[in-house]
């Protein structure tokens, strides 16, 4: 039994590490798609991009967890099949649940470890990634000289070219205006040829121009003043300029700026600060709730009933449900104590609906942030058990269909994790806006795909012909026979 184990672990680790792999890589293909703008042009080091990618296939890794196990479990299974190497095992006397036993501690070892993954390891790549992407952002693009098109992109200066060679980088037809001095187009240079490089440290920009001039209006304001107008004109045959450059260096953000956001937190961070919020949550709601005009009665009753302090909250009791005719009650009033009321109801209908207004938007965004600390904590449990719910789907569905390799596995994988993917996005929107309970929305994918994998594997261990052509196509034809038998026995 040991070898036979021994040869089942062996057939199912060479796949999974396999496809674990090529599950990052396609997803991390994904984020590049995304990614791409905010990278591209940037003038980045292969360090930081490296790094970059690192962090990101790092928060890729709980989603790649479920989806090797599905597809190296199918995998497995299959090419067991396929060679009818499960048949002889079963022959043996040997269940479907003795072969699967040791995968069985290998998926719930997975799921261990992708639960530690999640909660320590997930949220240090996360806030480094974070601030690593925020640097990005932040940084200028490398400033690119466009033919015929003035560039701003150093602070300061406008700078023009005619023509560049893409052969030497030698720039033609160069002007300059320099605006350091914030007085117009007072500084002017004008060169035939010329060539541009960044310093190694990207602090500088050396500009060497050939064959120009510098045109300088000096003291332009004070010269306005005396209508004296003082003009320099120098000639050169080579000039070097030193540009300082500004916001092209790579700098770092403060990952403490970050520390506190829902994806850079543990389990016991998450359920600190998800205290803190829902607390806050609560005081907004009461102080809304007490800004509401009612009578005064009705108004000692909400500000009793939503007391968070449980020793403080006092139950008034309220009147029983009365219909009053309300018209016979207004026609016995003078008119102008009717019009006082009227005026009254008004005004404080009014107020109460810009009180609405006022605190609606800002309760459904502090309840929304609320829900992304709740949605975070259940999320580390929904994807470590997910390896856990897509072996005990790839297994048997492995054995049930017979097919091993790269083929009809990775079909049936894919099709079965964009299912789960889908159904779990459905309920996480749900939650998130509210629809449905935490458990509910965040635990859907769950409570669908966990029968569905106790059915197949039930069906695997009972040689059912779930996946068999022929079995359908029986059923069929006798069906189709006894309604050609009723229909002549009508006739």
């Amino acid at each position: 039994m040991k070898r036979l184990h021994q040869y089942v672990l062996k057939s199912f680790l060479g796949p999974f590490f396999m496809t674990f792999f090529i599950c990052v890589f396609i997803l991390l293909m994904q984020f590049l798609w995304k990614y791409i703008d905010d990278m591209v042009g940037k003038g980045l080091e292969w360090g930081i991009v490296a790094e970059l990618l690192l962090y990101a296939s790092m928060g890729l890794i709980p989603m790649a967890f479920p989806l090797a196990t599905l597809l190296a479990s199918i995998m497995t299974f299959g090419s067991l099949g396929e060679n009818y190497e499960l048949v002889a095992m079963k022959a043996s006397g040997i269940s479907l649940f003795r072969i699967m036993k040791p995968l069985m501690f290998v998926a719930i070892g997975l799921a261990l470890f992708a639960f530690y993954f999640s909660n320590n390891i997930l949220p240090q790549s996360n806030l480094k990634f974070g601030a690593l992407m925020a640097s990005i952002k932040k940084q200028k693009p490398e400033m690119v000289i466009t033919e015929g098109i003035f560039t701003n992109d150093i602070d300061g200066y406008s700078i023009k070219v005619d023509r560049k060679s893409k052969k030497t980088n030698m720039l033609y037809k160069i002007l300059i205006y320099d605006h350091r001095d914030n007085q117009g187009n007072v500084s002017v240079t004008v060169a035939d040829s010329g060539f541009m490089k960044i310093s190694e440290d990207k602090k500088f920009m050396i500009m060497t121009l050939f064959d120009g001039e510098n045109a300088v209006d000096e003291n332009p304001r004070e010269n306005r003043r005396t209508q004296r107008y003082t003009f320099r004109r120098t000639h050169f045959h080579e000039q070097v300029v030193t540009v300082p450059l500004k916001g092209f260096d790579f700098k770092r953000t403060d990952e403490d700026n970050l520390r506190n956001m829902y994806r850079m937190l543990t389990l016991q961070q998450l359920e600190h600060v998800e205290d803190s919020l829902y607390t806050d949550y609560n005081y907004r709601v009461r102080r809304f709730a007490i800004n509401m005009r009612y009578n005064q009665k009705l108004n000692r009753s909400v500000v009793d009933l939503t007391n968070t302090e449980d020793s403080l909250r006092v139950y008034h009791p309220m009147l029983e449900n009365r219909q009053l005719d309300y018209d016979s009650i207004m026609s016995a009033l003078d008119p102008m104590e009717r019009d006082e009321i009227y005026s009254t109801a008004l005004s404080q209908a009014r107020m109460n609906k810009q009180t609405i207004d006022q605190n609606i938007f800002e309760l459904y965004n502090i309840k929304k942030n609320l829900n992304k600390y709740t949605m975070e904590k259940h999320r580390k449990f929904t994807w470590s058990v997910a390896c856990l719910i897509f072996f005990f789907i790839g297994a048997p569905l492995g054995a049930i269909i017979r097919k091993g390799g790269l083929g009809m596995p990775t079909v049936v994988s894919i099709l079965m994790f964009i299912l789960y993917y889908m159904v779990s996005i459905s309920g996480e929107k749900a939650s998130r806006e509210d629809v449905w309970t935490m458990a509910e929305g965040m635990w859907l994918a769950t409570a669908i795909f966990f029968p569905l994998g106790f059915f197949l594997t039930y069906k695997a261990a009972t040689d059912s012909g779930l996946m068999n052509v022929e079995t359908y196509q029986y059923k069929i034809k006798n069906f189709v026979n006894y309604v050609l038998r009723r229909k002549n026995k009508a006739d």
